[in-house]
């Protein structure tokens, strides 16, 4: 059951689908001042929001009640790095139809160029063996948001089948179609790369040869942002074009999450199908922490705990409480911040799920670096983490969770 918000702050009520009356949305904002002002100025911030209240039945089987605030899926962000959630998931939904060639999610991946704008990877420094796969980029995408490792799985996949699979899954207000912080054309976007699996000797096992996009790819209503922008060094006044970049909207972010964590709760046509050890491995690299991470080994002066946790704990650098675990991705360019994952307390069985996006450029120029990200949206990000972890915990449940399957033994 869907609820829907649709007022501002300390009066916000939403209306239930069924006509149950209205039940308060947002109360005692005053204790969460960045969230307060990020919801009184919609226009400004563009500020969109999801929220699922989890309850269980007696066989512990998740029921939804999802709450929604200014969402519009017509209305264009740019989603940044969310896109790798779903592009991981497509690669390993892509190496179980592969059945009987071989592959596991640690077969080396050997990446070609045929084309200038394409780059060749055939070595990962990072993996404990020294060479590239699918399972090692998952973990690279999931820990810290690595671009290199989800464009290799894009030029894996190809643009038609991303797009073709969102959109059989019932995910059918996204676009993918680019390469990330790869700035190439949108003609050259729709080339991928020649690539071999290989076995540890050194055979072949899959080759799969150079490809182009069937289809041409466009977000609707060809968006632009911002009043100028800069192209290299020159700045370039009006709106950037977005049109051939990616687009991929809240409420698709949120259920890709949502079919990540509980894809019994949705038919079987729109989950994504792994297998038990495939979807393991996921949620273990979606709540796993950079520090707790042997292979890749990151810097964890550079990549804290909340490097890629913005809700709840987006503004503290400080190690992350072990009671506490989230199940998310993260996004973070153009001045757009957006977080979607599943948030557990172990201790006290609190369990939801919130999405959301800002966006903040006070001078509306893109790529000048001026973006008022830590004055405002990490503050926003774990403002709002906290008032629904502190509203959940004094909501009453009839049946507490089993939370155990979620400690993935990292």
């Amino acid at each position: 059951m869907k609820k829907y918000l649709i007022s501002l702050l300390a009066s916000i009520l939403i209306s239930a689908c069924n006509s149950e009356p209205p039940v308060p949305f947002v109360e005692g904002l005053e204790e969460y001042p960045t969230l307060q002002k990020v919801l009184a100025d919609t226009a400004k911030y563009q500020v969109q929001i999801l929220y699922t209240q989890i309850d269980r039945n007696e066989h512990g089987n998740p029921l939804f009640t999802t709450y929604s605030f200014n969402v519009n899926d017509s209305r264009y962000f740019y989603p940044a790095s969310t896109v790798k959630l779903p592009i991981a998931l497509l690669a390993l939904e892509w190496l179980e139809e592969q059945e009987g060639k071989g592959l596991t999610l640690e077969t080396t991946m050997l990446t070609d160029s045929v084309r200038p704008s394409q780059l060749p990877a055939w070595s990962d420094s990072s993996a404990e063996n020294g060479l590239p796969s699918i399972g090692h980029y998952i973990k690279k995408i999931l820990l810290v948001s690595d671009n290199d490792a989800s464009n290799r799985l894009y030029e894996l996949l190809g643009m038609d089948y991303i797009n073709q699979k969102l959109k059989e899954k019932g995910l059918g207000n996204s676009v993918i179609t680019q390469r990330l912080s790869f700035p190439i054309s949108p003609e050259e976007n729709r080339q991928f790369n020649p690539i071999r699996f290989v076995d540890t000797a050194g055979k072949t096992l899959l080759e799969i040869p150079a490809r182009q996009a069937d289809s041409a790819y466009v977000v609707p209503g060809y968006p632009k942002l911002g009043r100028a922008y800069y192209r290299n060094d020159t700045l370039m006044q009006g709106g950037m074009d977005f049109s051939y970049k990616n687009k991929f909207s809240l409420a698709d972010f949120h259920g890709v999450v949502q079919r990540t964590i509980f894809p019994e709760a949705f038919v079987g046509i729109e989950r994504f199908n792994l297998n038990e050890e495939h979807r393991n491995f996921v949620l273990k690299y979606m709540s796993m922490l950079p520090r707790e991470s042997d292979f890749p080994r990151y810097d964890t002066a550079e990549f804290y705990d909340s490097y890629s946790k913005f809700v709840k704990f987006g503004t503290d650098k400080a190690p992350i409480p072990t009671r506490f675990r989230l199940f998310n991705k993260t996004g973070w360019s153009y001045g757009h911040l957006i977080d979607g994952g599943y948030f557990v307390d172990f201790e006290t069985g609190v369990e939801f799920f919130v999405s959301a996006i800002i966006y903040v450029n006070e001078d509306q120029i893109l790529n000048d670096d001026q973006y008022e990200t830590e004055e405002v949206s990490l503050p926003f990000f774990a403002e709002l983490g906290e008032y629904l972890y502190q509203r959940e915990l004094k909501r009453k449940k009839q049946l507490l969770p089993d939370l155990s399957k979620f400690k993935m033994g990292w």
